[in-house]
């Protein structure tokens, strides 16, 4: 198998020599010597990659292709798709983290030596860790719980070692599975489109499929690439960095459970031997855990992808014994014999297709059959259904489910046997839909009826962050536990204003049954309110004296300057700038300076995964540019925000001081005309093309004078903005305090 098989769009071409698609076009253009499309269509073109690199080294335009972008450029052209060469390459992976000497003896041949070679090897790696290969026993609602962790592997080893598809024929393919397509996308599933009804004999279908060596063959050039990556990342940093590329080159596909809330969840349960996530996804709730050995982890996703990445993702992770399965869980239990210590679940919201019709007898609905709009009730039974008495399950769930009138039946029976705990109000922005604020419903599978049943209500929406820069997660976190962990504890909870209460249950068995957290908690303490806001008052005074103090003289006219004009591309080829692009998070947790900090003007509030990456840190007097959304704004980094990691769609540009003045950099980049001239509207986000920006080419003495008075124009912009943000800070303080009756009309 050829590298030259690998194919490369327009947008890896530019990805490989660090410019934009425009430059791309251009070259196509001008020079008649640049490599033919090989594939793709006449307006989306694809390339060969090894003619792609060899072109780029002929030109000048790289040295040498970094191995990661190798590797990824090889995963996106794989012929199968990124999915299916992910799957493979995750394989590989955990064959050298466990078995490298039977790597390299199977790698030092041929490529079709290799991939005959490789399933029995994977074999060796692979049977340890999701258990042995099984006989002829289906995998199907009702069976053990072991069934589902099987090996199974298609059409070149022994029947016996297969397991049966519904149909009766051993073979490769996982078995049907019915995903939903709800509104909302969640649970970090694949969104698929809306099917028939699945029969009620759907069964599950472990979620390891060990391909075959035809399959693989294909593979191979990626396949040693990677274990390249993986000598220099080491193997479980080389397959976090290939999910993460794909999953973020996916956002439309993919929702994953952000980690700080699946971080929350796992704590909420507290410690646990058995783990079960019914709604997988890419397994951010599992790999929260931390496991280690003697830890079993449970997982099942409806998208045969997801299951086998979340499967391989966890092995990698650390030593904890996995067992995971393809199948709708609802209609197809992959695990109906398991009791669980803990369940975690991110499962799909308002989803009307899970198994109505089919499911009426189904004997999970201890309290109450759920309606055809209460699929979250559906789960949250299916978990408790899967829990050992005791057990802890924390589901994440849209905040309709606790009032919608057509599950108050259910939710009584939840709170009369004390399987319902705790229902925890997340702020707004803590995941997707970023602009509702979901709950957080905590559960436990009751030994007994508690003698004086209480449940925790507790609302964190007060620590909603700005934009998208997300929550404040200490502040949740703090609030969150330190509540559920007296209410666990002593079984009731001191009154908390505004943040949490434990309320008798009785209180809450009325005709709606309503437990929503805000409706039942007491406002927050009004005490020194009125003073609050007299403080509020008079910052906001001495901030519009500041801001009036600091407008800018009247303009003098003057006759249009005619400069002779550099771009930002020519000054980073000369040296004069340094340019890099965020993204990467670095191997421990940095503040994140985030494109909606730029644009708000605010500290840094981002955050991003831990990785051997290296990130990209601030310094003070660096220029940062967004390339999204189409306004002109760029923000020079003071020494307050240095050292904060360059978020996603962010350009830093790092001036030579001997040659610019950051401040004259950053004013005329912000320039109307120069942002439209180099912006792009191909598609329905306008990004700006940073090495298209221009400005004057002027001596450093008159850099200074521009950029003296540049910053006094942003000094005088972050005046208003402070003195609007306190503005606003009033007018709530006045509407709530006139409304309570804590501020007089008068």
């Amino acid at each position: 198998m050829q590298d030259n098989a690998t194919e490369v769009t327009a947008a890896g071409i530019a990805r490989l020599a660090g410019v934009g698609r425009a430059a791309v076009s251009n070259w196509r253009r001008r020079h008649a010597d640049f490599p033919k499309p090989v594939g793709g269509t006449e307006t989306s073109p694809s390339f060969a990659l090894v003619e792609v690199e060899a072109w780029l080294r002929h030109q000048g335009k790289i040295a040498e292709v970094p191995l990661r972008e190798r590797v990824w450029q090889q995963l996106v052209g794989h012929p199968e798709g990124p999915a299916t060469a992910l799957t493979h390459a995750g394989y590989v992976l955990l064959l050298i983290h466990d078995r490298p000497t039977v790597w390299l003896e199977a790698a030092a041949g041929s490529d079709e030596r290799l991939a005959a070679l490789l399933p029995t090897a994977l074999e060796q790696a692979v049977t340890p860790r999701f258990g042995p290969v099984r006989g002829e026993r289906g995998v199907h609602a009702g069976t053990d719980v072991a069934p589902s962790a099987t090996v199974n592997r298609p059409a070149t080893v022994n029947r016996s070692a297969t397991v049966k598809t519904p149909e009766g024929d051993p073979g490769g393919s996982p078995a049907p599975h019915t995903p939903t397509a709800p509104p909302i996308p969640t649970a970090s599933s694949v969104i698929p489109a809306a099917p028939a009804p699945a029969p009620s004999t759907a069964t599950a279908a472990p979620a390891v499929q060990l391909p075959t060596g035809p399959q693989l063959l294909p593979s191979v050039p990626l396949l040693r690439g990677v274990a390249e990556l993986a000598a220099e990342l080491g193997a479980r940093q080389a397959f976090e960095f290939l999910l993460g590329r794909h999953l973020d080159a996916n956002p439309r596909q993919y929702t994953p459970t952000p980690t700080e809330l699946a971080r929350l969840m796992a704590d909420l349960a507290g410690p646990a031997r058995t783990v079960l996530d019914p709604a997988c996804g890419t397994g951010a709730l599992l790999r929260a855990l931390d496991a280690g050995p003697g830890q079993e982890l449970h997982a099942q996703d409806s998208a045969p992808e997801l299951a086998a990445l979340t499967a391989l993702r966890l092995a990698l992770q650390g030593p904890a014994t996995v067992r995971a399965a393809v199948g709708d869980t609802l209609r197809a239990d992959a695990f109906p014999r398991l009791r669980a210590d803990t369940v975690l679940c991110h499962p799909p919201f308002n989803e009307r297709n899970w198994g109505h019709d089919e499911l009426a007898y189904d004997p999970r609905w201890e309290y109450g059959f759920p309606a055809r709009a209460e699929s979250e009730l559906a789960w949250v039974q299916h978990a408790l259904a899967r829990l050992r008495d005791g057990g802890t399950a924390v589901l994440l769930m849209p905040p309709a489910t606790a009032s919608r009138r057509s599950g108050r039946r259910i939710r009584a029976d939840l709170l009369r046997r004390g399987a319902l705990r705790a229902v925890v109000a997340l702020p707004v922005g803590a995941a997707a839909p970023y602009n509702i604020p979901l709950h957080l419903w905590v559960l436990r599978r009751p030994e007994r009826a508690p003698a004086r049943p209480e449940v925790l209500l507790a609302d964190a929406g007060q620590f909603a962050g700005e934009g998208r820069g997300g929550p404040d997660w200490g502040a949740v976190r703090d609030v969150v536990l330190d509540a559920w962990r007296a209410h666990d504890r002593d079984g009731t909870l001191q009154e908390r204003p505004g943040l949490a209460r434990s309320v008798p249950v009785i209180e809450l068995l009325d005709d709606d049954v309503d437990l929503a957290p805000a409706r039942h908690l007491p406002p927050p303490a009004a005490a020194d309110g009125a003073e609050q806001l007299t403080a509020v008052r008079e910052c906001l005074d001495e901030t519009l004296r500041l801001a009036s103090g600091l407008t800018p003289p009247p303009a003098m006219p003057a006759q249009p300057a005619r400069w002779p004009l550099t771009t930002v591309g020519e000054l980073a080829r000369g040296s004069a700038l340094v340019m890099r692009t965020g993204g990467n998070g670095g191997p421990t947790r940095v503040p994140v300076l985030t494109d909606h900090d730029v644009l708000a003007g605010t500290g840094p509030t981002g955050t991003l995964p831990e990785s051997d990456e290296e990130a990209v840190l601030t310094e003070a007097g660096d220029v940062v540019v967004p390339v999204l959304g189409g306004g002109s704004v760029v923000r020079v980094v003071d020494p307050a925000t240095a050292g904060a990691v360059l978020g996603r769609n962010l350009v830093l540009l790092h001036p030579d001081p001997a040659a610019l003045d950051p401040w004259f950099l950053a004013g005329f980049l912000r320039g109307t005309a120069n942002n439209r001239q180099a912006s792009s509207y191909a598609s329905t986000a306008t990004r700006l093309d940073v090495r298209r920006l221009q400005l004057p080419r002027l001596p450093l003495d008159e850099q200074r004078q521009y950029g003296a008075r540049f910053r006094a124009l942003d000094e005088f912009e972050r005046a208003l903005r402070h003195a609007g943000r306190l503005g606003d800070q009033l007018v709530r303080g006045m509407y709530d305090g006139l409304t309570d009756g804590t501020v007089p009309p008068g």
